[in-house]
């Protein structure tokens, strides 16, 4: 399997968990509080893996190329949208919606990702991608539509949708800087979402929670929100956004698998349904193949690479000869054919 599919398959278990976690914790801790807790949690256990790597590896050649000022703007973007508006949504959402159902409605983040990355970021996409994301749409819907109350607006799925919207961007936004370390994007994202949800929560006056409920918000958040970012923004870097989107749309099973396991969880058949429907769009993802000749323009730029068929340049520093690593190079122009996704350098036109 590409290593990216694992990559994002395993940041969509992450997250998927995290959901009903979230649940149990959201009838705890204010939704603001609970937002800035899991960020928070998030960005200092990045922190502290990103401090310990440094450390590690010293003055030896660096793996992954590190932000830079062009990418600053996008990701403060993502940050502002999938880091701050869209947790405190979810956070709303949970609070009237059972978690199975919020689980499922989360697949809905798949979707809209890769709607913005097809007709606002101009990625390619074919007829097979479209029904599969045709049937996750109407799965959404269906779902939906079960949980309207008897009179009024269904807030609660509302609300989740738009968290998905949110991320959505964020994840499209992040992909314009995903060839950059992918423990210093999500670690930046955690420390800053956090820092403003929660300084929101104590300027509204909300109360902290106890020193153990926050441990284990963090701890939460640490896994669901940063491990799972980690491996998310790597995907994006192998697979384009709306795949990654696709694979990342099995989150929600994991989420809905554990939820059912928890007292007062009770699906009926619309559940089972939309779960029928939002597995057949993901297999659809899952068994795409896309192969083509076409052809590499001139390019310079840095990320961490191995010396693969698109790498195929001499270096003018002492090179001990470990892979990966990062610097800045130049692609040749290449034309050729091989199975690819439209990843780092695969951003061409159809």
């Amino acid at each position: 399997m590409h290593k990216g599919v694992i990559y994002a398959l395993l940041a969509a278990a992450l997250f998927g968990a995290s959901t009903p976690f979230s649940k149990i914790l959201v009838g705890q801790i204010a939704p603001v509080t609970l937002a800035g807790l899991l960020y928070l949690g998030s960005g200092l256990g990045l922190l502290i893996g990103f401090t310990l790597r440094a450390m590690a590896t010293g003055s030896k050649q660096a793996t992954s190329a590190r932000l830079t000022l062009p990418d600053l703007p996008w990701l403060g973007g993502a940050i502002l949208a999938g880091g701050i508006a869209g947790p405190v949504l979810l956070m709303i959402g949970l609070t009237l919606t059972p978690a199975s159902s919020a689980s499922l409605l989360l697949n809905m983040e798949g979707v809209l990702t890769a709607l913005l990355a097809w007709f606002v970021f101009k990625e390619n996409f074919d007829r097979r991608i479209f029904f599969g994301m045709a049937l996750i749409v109407a799965a959404g819907i269906l779902l939906s539509w079960d949980q309207r109350p008897a009179l009024g607006v269904p807030w609660g799925a509302l609300a989740i949708v738009a968290a998905c919207l949110c991320w959505a961007i964020d994840n499209n936004f992040t992909r314009k800087v995903a060839a950059s370390d992918a423990v210093q994007i999500a670690g930046i994202k955690g420390l800053v979402a956090g820092s403003v949800n929660l300084s929101i929560a104590l300027a509204l006056g909300l109360p902290l929670p106890e020193a153990s409920t926050a441990l284990i918000a963090g701890v939460v958040g640490f896994g669901g929100y940063g491990l799972s970012l980690v491996l998310f923004v790597l995907a994006l870097r192998h697979l384009g956004t709306a795949r990654t989107g696709a694979y990342f749309s099995v989150a929600p099973f994991a989420g809905a698998a554990i939820a059912l396991l928890m007292p007062g969880e009770t699906p009926g058949p619309v559940f089972w349904v939309a779960a029928a429907l939002m597995g057949a769009g993901i297999w659809l993802h899952l068994t795409e193949t896309h192969e083509h000749a076409h052809s590499h323009a001139l390019m310079s730029h840095e990320h961490g690479h191995s010396h693969d068929a698109h790498h195929q340049h001499t270096h003018d520093f002492p090179w001990e000869g470990k892979e990966p690593h990062s610097h800045p190079h130049q692609h040749e122009p290449l034309t050729h054919a091989h199975p690819h996704f439209p990843d780092t350098h695969h951003r061409h036109r159809h």
